[in-house]
């Protein structure tokens, strides 16, 4: 068990500080990606919050082949050390193939594992030999009980900086539900558990050709997730999520992210008395 994980500067935990996983869904362009991780930056140190700043070089799990999918990793990794280096922040991105390892050491502090790929043995296998801490995100296929499993894989190596992300069970017909019981299950594992509010509200295909989204219910989601004893949350942030190339219908504009915060940070330190 990890009661403790270094990510880059930052220590997290089951027993420390709220903390925040966030960015934008996928990589547009260099300029806006480091301008949301900069709006991150300043926020987390406005309210005491470390932050880990999430983006995507490519999204290889759209829902139309004709989906943007990001930069690709030559370039996308590129952006991603640019904003490592002119903010500070620890960095973590989707990795969804075993060749991609080798190139993501050095630069990221937090190697994801998407929750489509999380029964993947051999990938888990990789990224957890690199001693990067890993983030597993729960298949929507899954119960929270089959994370076990998973973590073991990853320990197996002696890798213990596991990260374990809720992020809502399929209900069918392009809806997920969320279970709050699954914090509480997960918990016992003994390793940090996230919740990721903006995805647990995605409609998966709702939009025909892409996926939709309810974030008007980010936030209340949010707010059970940390009473039920999530560590941190996961939230993909968007200057305009109305014109985001990916996820915009479930992501939140910059302006909430702060009022959101504060609260889950309040609601985080009430429930550790």
């Amino acid at each position: 068990m990890a009661n403790t994980i270094k990510a880059g500067r930052l220590t997290i935990g089951t027993n420390g500080p709220f903390f925040l996983i966030s960015g934008p869904c996928v990589i547009e362009n260099e300029s806006k990606t480091v301008e949301i991780a900069k709006f991150l930056k300043k926020t987390g140190e406005e309210l005491d919050i470390p932050v880990i700043f999430k983006t995507s070089y490519d999204k290889a799990n759209r829902t139309s082949l004709s989906s943007y999918r990001g930069p690709g990793i030559e370039v996308g990794l590129k952006i991603i050390q640019k904003v490592k280096e002119e903010t500070g922040l620890p960095v973590l991105s989707d990795v969804h193939r075993i060749s991609e390892i080798e190139k993501v050491v050095g630069i990221l502090d937090v190697i994801q594992i998407p929750a489509f790929l999380c029964r993947q043995t051999d990938l888990l296998l990789a990224a957890a030999k690199t001693g990067i801490p890993v983030n597993i995100k729960k298949g929507q296929f899954l119960s929270p009980l089959d994370m076990r499993p998973a973590i073991a894989k990853v320990t197996s190596t002696g890798n213990n900086s596991v990260i374990i992300t809720e992020r809502g069970s399929s209900f069918g017909y392009n809806n997920l539900v969320v279970d709050m019981r699954s914090i509480a299950i997960m918990k016992e594992f003994g390793f940090p558990v996230v919740f990721d509010a903006t995805h647990s509200v995605q409609l998966p295909g709702g939009a025909g050709t892409s996926s939709g989204g309810q974030r008007e219910f980010v936030s209340h989601l949010a707010r059970a997730a940390v009473s039920a004893g999530a560590d941190g949350v996961f939230i993909e942030v968007h200057p305009d999520p109305d014109a985001a190339l990916c996820d915009g219908p479930n992501s939140l504009p910059l302006h909430d992210i702060k009022p959101l915060l504060t609260i889950l940070k309040e609601i985080h330190s009430l429930i550790r008395l």
